[in-house]
């Protein structure tokens, strides 16, 4: 799919800032909580797992459209970015489930 000139560089730049901020900061608080530190590996599987999923669709939108099976590529990666963003939400919400879960002091 055609695109502007300057839109890739931005959406690979603002996509990969926010993950890595969200990564960055969900560490921290991982190594600062002495509590549901296994709800935070669990949002930082997500956020990766949701990286490796906007990879496979960048590879989508920025696929050479005159190739000869263009159709089908897309449609792979496509579907590809769509299973391994499922399993990133799945991650998220077992995260959300452990956050909820009270802990006993």
């Amino acid at each position: 799919m055609p695109l502007e000139e300057e839109v890739p560089g931005m959406l690979i730049v603002g996509f990969s800032t926010v993950i890595g901020i969200a990564l960055l900061i969900t560490l921290l608080l991982c190594f600062k909580s002495n509590n549901n530190r296994i709800a935070y590996i669990w949002i930082c599987t997500h956020l990766v797992l949701f990286s490796v999923a906007g990879y496979f669709l960048w590879m989508a939108i920025s696929f050479d459209s005159t190739h000869w099976m263009a159709s089908e590529e897309i449609s792979l990666l496509m579907g590809i970015s769509s299973v391994i963003w499922f399993l990133s939400m799945i991650c998220m919400i077992i995260g959300i489930f452990k956050f909820a879960k009270p802990t006993l002091s």
